[in-house]
């Protein structure tokens, strides 16, 4: 379906406003909204924290004059909710100031909203038009998506490879336990980035003995995500910065531990064909929506094969190793190319899993 162009334009604002909420508002969506008034915009907000308010009430709220509110359009991201949850339902707030006009670029899939806030605003007399920049606003909430549709996080894999295409160097008894380092600084400082969008991030257990990661954000503002590791006979060693306290822990073994620490908690499951299906239904029921996998690539291969991926980012520096770890391969092409200083990074997109 053909929209206006005027409607375009007004949605394109509002997606550029949800995703500032981006690390912030999950489990939540990010959503943006725009109050336009004869064809000029007189209010817009976008919701900027978990239990705070929503971008419908923002944007009402920027308005000055609420007495114009009785004739423009609203245009929101996503559809306004129904429910009572941390906040009123939005979809009241709209009926309460009569606003006639609701262009929607996309339904809720939450089943506490999924369509009622539509039916509301129809019900009080309001004109709604759906489905402006649909495909984009499912894009920019795919975490939000997936979650709902699949009882799973999103899940994001990252590596990174040399030119030669090798993820590690052949390590021996007495190779320092420490990063091996094959991209730049500033590639460092994206990876960061991307972990403070992310609500959980996941090793296995020879990543985290070998390069001792932290996990966390230091280089980027931002909240760090919930960490997860593959465990299965206690091997690591309580030294690593995983067991730092710093970041809620969680650790998949098959042994129970006697006396966990208050910031660091163990689940005991066996590993079996069925464990990553158990990892991520327990990510599934903290409402974690997405998790970035940084793991070796025994464990990165055991998604790709299992088909449990959403999304790759691999970045590729200037280094040569002539031997060692072969990185994952995905038999696909990239759907994106983007060169960073002396870093190449590729993004890839699961087809199968797509919304």
């Amino acid at each position: 379906m053909k929209h206006r162009q005027e409607d375009t334009i007004f949605m394109e604002r509002c997606l550029m406003l949800a995703q500032r909420g981006i690390g912030n508002v999950a489990p939540n969506p990010m959503v943006g909204a725009v109050i336009v008034y004869n064809g000029k915009i007189i209010g817009e907000g976008y919701h900027q924290k978990y239990g705070q308010a929503h971008a419908e009430v923002n944007a009402i709220n920027s308005v000055k004059d609420k007495g114009l509110l009785s004739a423009p359009t609203i245009y929101v991201s996503l559809e306004p909710c129904s429910h009572y949850g941390k906040t009123p339902p939005c979809s009241l707030l709209i009926i309460k100031y009569k606003i006639p006009k609701v262009v929607i670029a996309c339904s809720d899939s939450f089943d506490a909203v999924n369509g009622k806030g539509i039916e509301a605003l129809k019900a009080a007399g309001c004109q709604v038009v759906l489905g402006v920049l649909e495909k984009e606003a499912r894009e920019l909430n795919r975490r939000f998506f997936t979650f709902h549709k699949y009882k799973r996080p999103y899940i994001i894999l990252k590596w990174a490879q040399t030119l030669d295409g090798f993820i590690d160097f052949e390590r021996t008894a007495e190779t320092p336990i420490q990063p091996n380092w094959i991209t730049d600084k500033y590639a460092r400082i994206l990876v960061h980035k991307w972990r403070a969008e992310e609500a959980a991030i996941m090793v296995a257990t020879n990543t985290a003995q070998k390069d001792n990661p932290k996990l966390n954000v230091r280089d980027w503002e931002g909240k760090s995500p919930v960490r997860f590791v593959l465990d299965k006979s206690l091997r690591l060693d309580k030294s690593l910065s995983l067991f730092d306290q710093t970041v809620p822990t969680y650790v998949f073994s098959e042994l129970a531990v006697s006396h966990a620490s208050s910031n660091c908690n163990y689940i005991v499951t066996k590993f079996a064909e069925n464990l990553l299906v158990t990892v991520f239904k327990e990510m599934y029921y903290q409402g974690l929506q997405s998790v970035i996998i940084e793991g070796g690539a025994y464990f990165l291969n055991s998604l790709i094969k299992s088909d449990l991926w959403d999304e790759a980012r691999v970045m590729t520096g200037e280094k040569l190793f002539y031997k060692g770890v072969a990185a994952p391969r995905l038999m696909q092409a990239p759907i994106e190319i983007v060169q960073k200083g002396i870093n190449k990074l590729l993004f890839y997109r699961n087809q199968t899993n797509c919304l």
